[in-house]
């Protein structure tokens, strides 16, 4: 890339960045307390908060994860994008309506309503900060790798420092903005990331003179894979072991959306129950479209990208096919074209995961500061200052731990990260979520042994996992975290879901039919009312 182009990159970086902390000073001065410091003074409206979900979901690991995962494995890889969407259904169905009307800020506001507020707020803020940091690692990892592209260098140390300042700008939002601000981001950046990939789209197409055949036919020739680039089994159908592997990354794909903590504080910024659902519907329509673009991404990166650009999109577990295929559709390396376009998509990517990143943070940080500090430390007394001062302390510390993590997990594919995430957060909260609100029995013992059971155990499943070693080098590259001589991989799966949601499900039983709680059964019915008609819902929900 020549000095023009650096020139050119530099600044649409720095402008997307200035933006984005522009919006955040802004919202700073709109903040007047902590229900405008968690959740936007529930000021919204189904719209806006329409877009602040997909602008949350539409992660790096969508952009540039599945995209390349497409690239690489052609119709498997669609498959993520087909499970993130479809995933939808189940929170609008299961969770939306019914988690606004019963909560306040945090999903242990839901939970906690019924039951004793210190071990089921220590559980449900344990599993939302372990959440939370296996996608952080996700974006950080799509950080690092997207400015060592731009700046045509595959240096270990360029990529460190990228994702310590992406660390340390995620905690200026959490810290300075608060909710108003990392909603406001994430709808700028939504609207980004749409008119970036329908620009890309268009030009793919038109590259192929809208013939949607051609395009994956020449993709299944140019990867050598022919028809078996366009059918299932490329990656998943190969052994028992890859079939099992995909029944389980597609179960914690379609369950995990509706237990991810930073998506379902969302639903607390809008302020009515009928908005949160139609958010939801907002979200899934803008989610939708997105996932088709990724069709056209992946398949596109197939089909266009030869020699070393090829090469580059495989060395980085596909996270690169995206910004290679928007500077190939701009004329190739080199060309002023393609330099705009890979700039913009860069930058457009880069906003991305700053908004992600902010919304996560906020999400963990003020799970610590009102549940564990608030309701459990200070039994419900502490002044809304101060909760809000250890929120900010507690974002600078998720965060430090986020980047000292991201670190040496830069060699994996990051839809797959978050597919981890999902997985995690799916044995750990929705057990929990759906027996509290459909369960009269469910009581304290079981919400904790199912936020702490589906926790340890799929944490437990993913470190015995190939994803922490045993896979080898391949190229060069441990594709594995744990250095190559280690091998502890005894569970053959690389996403646990399969086995660790329903053994969360199954500690959320065991732990309720072994103990009786007589109160938390009587305030099931005033819960039950509250969460299917709104009745009471703007009250503290705490005792």
């Amino acid at each position: 890339m020549n000095d023009s182009h650096q020139l050119l990159t530099t600044i649409l970086f720095l402008s997307v960045v200035g933006l984005t902390v522009g919006i955040t000073f802004w919202a700073s001065r709109q903040n007047s307390g902590s229900d405008d410091f968690y959740a936007g003074g529930r000021s919204f409206s189904a719209l806006q908060n329409g877009l602040a979900i997909g602008g949350d979901y539409m992660s790096a690991a969508s952009f540039l994860g599945i995209s390349g995962a497409i690239a690489l494995s052609g119709y498997d890889g669609f498959l993520y994008s087909i499970g993130f969407l479809v995933a939808w259904l189940v929170a609008l169905l299961l969770v939306a309506e019914m988690l606004r009307n019963s909560g306040r800020y945090t999903m242990a506001d839901q939970l906690a309503f019924r039951m004793r507020q210190t071990p089921v707020r220590m559980a449900a803020a344990t599993s939302t900060v372990v959440v939370s940091i296996f996608y952080l690692l996700a974006q950080m990892v799509g950080a690092g790798t997207l400015v060592a592209l731009l700046l045509g260098v595959d240096s270990h140390a360029i990529k460190n420092l990228t994702i310590l300042g992406v660390g340390l700008l995620m905690i200026f939002y959490v810290t300075v903005g608060g909710m108003k601000g990392t909603t406001w981001v994430q709808i700028v950046k939504a609207v980004l990331l749409m008119a970036g990939s329908a620009l890309i789209v268009v030009l793919v197409l038109a590259h192929f003179n809208f013939n949607i055949s051609d395009l994956l036919g020449t993709a299944a020739s140019n990867t050598g894979k022919g028809q078996a680039f366009l059918e299932p089994g490329l990656k998943y159908g190969l052994t028992t072991t890859s079939k099992l592997d995909f029944v389980s990354l597609a179960i914690a794909l379609v369950l995990g959306t509706a237990a991810l903590p930073h998506i379902l504080i969302r639903f607390y910024t809008v302020p009515t129950s009928r908005d949160a659902r139609k958010s939801v519907l907002w979200a899934i329509g803008l989610i939708g479209v997105f996932y088709l673009f990724t069709l056209v991404l992946g398949f596109g990166a197939a089909a266009m990208l030869k020699g070393d650009e090829a090469a580059d999109v495989a060395t980085s577990k596909g996270n690169l096919a995206s910004p290679l295929l928007a500077q190939e559709v701009g004329g190739g390396a080199g060309s002023t074209g393609g330099a705009v376009l890979l700039a913009v998509i860069a930058a457009v990517a880069f906003a991305t995961i700053l908004a992600v990143v902010a919304g996560l943070t906020l999400t963990s940080s003020a799970s610590v500061a009102h549940d564990i500090y608030n309701n459990v430390v200070k039994k419900g007394e502490a002044t809304e200052q101060q909760e809000i001062r250890v929120t900010r302390i507690a974002a600078f510390t998720i965060g430090l731990i986020a980047i000292l993590l991201a670190i040496p997990a830069q060699n994996l594919n990051i839809a797959f990260l978050v597919a981890l995430a999902f997985a995690v957060a799916a044995s750990a909260n929705l057990p929990a979520i759906v027996y509290n609100m459909f369960w009269r029995r469910f009581n304290t013992r079981g919400a904790v042994w199912s936020i702490y059971g589906g926790l340890a155990s799929s944490l437990l499943l993913v470190l015995f996992s190939p994803v922490m070693s045993g896979k080898g080098v391949v190229d060069g590259v441990n594709q594995s975290l744990l250095p190559a001589s280690i091998d502890i991989s005894w569970f053959p799966l690389e996403n646990p879901g399969i086995v660790s949601i329903p053994l969360g499900f199954l500690f959320g039983f065991l732990g309720t039919i072994s103990a009786r709680e007589t109160t938390a059964e009587e305030e099931y019915t005033e819960l039950e009312v509250r969460a299917l008609t709104g009745a009471g819902a703007e009250q503290a929900v705490i005792h």
